[in-house]
């Protein structure tokens, strides 16, 4: 199952692109009211946000889950060549903690340089290993 949106500037809705996700894994069977759903929303909301944000110009958003349904793979395009900066993590900082919720909710999160920018990609699991709760502990 896929999904794939394109954008020229900044014409794209990061609700339309939650609402993408959510539909996607309600037809995965991934109930949206659950906790892998609403995981995978805040990930790519924060992705395409910060896409947005930080390109000036196209970029791209592609969704797949895998055949079993146990894992979505994220992937943003932008063009800007500027490889993501984690911060470090400070609560009383106002902002810049979406990269950092990002990495603590995928199981992998990397950059792939392009010639005209660059490519995230972000895998989530959707369904923990048996014997592990919603926390990742077992």
């Amino acid at each position: 199952m896929r999904y794939r949106a394109a954008w020229d500037t900044s014409d794209v809705s990061i609700a339309e692109t939650r609402e993408a996700v959510r539909a996607l894994l309600a037809d995965a069977g991934h109930d949206p009211d659950q906790r892998p759903s609403q995981d995978a929303q805040i990930v790519v909301s924060e992705l395409v946000t910060n896409a947005l944000r930080h390109a000036p110009g196209p970029g791209d958003l592609a969704l797949e889950v895998t055949p079993d349904a146990a894992l979505l793979r994220i992937t943003v395009r932008d063009s800007s060549p500027r490889p993501l900066e984690l911060r470090a993590h400070d609560v009383r900082r106002v902002g810049g903690h979406g990269l950092f919720m990002v990495t603590r909710l995928c199981d992998q999160l990397h950059t792939i340089a392009l010639e005209t920018g660059k490519q995230i990609v972000a895998h989530l699991r959707l369904i923990k290993p048996a014997g592990q709760s919603l926390s990742g502990s077992a």
